[in-house]
């Protein structure tokens, strides 16, 4: 465990990870990051939710219509 401090950053408050954290993340300077509510706190993850969501309905959606991708698919 690891102990951030919160840092004013112009009009903003903001946090600096450690290199360490950014390697386990893989991100970069540049990238955006997401967090959401967990039961515990806060998660953060370098994966939109909302992208997630969107993935699942598009898989549930081809599992649904298979046979329709398939004959298409001919």
């Amino acid at each position: 465990m690891q102990t951030l401090k919160l840092i004013q950053i112009g009009n903003s408050v903001g946090v600096v990870l450690p290199k360490e954290v950014l390697s386990q993340l893989r991100v970069e300077k540049g990238d955006s990051l997401f967090i959401t509510e967990a039961a515990n706190g806060a998660f953060l993850t370098p994966y939109d939710p909302a992208l997630q969501e969107e993935l699942d309905a598009g898989r549930e959606f081809m599992k649904e219509y298979r046979d329709t991708f398939h004959a298409l698919a001919k």
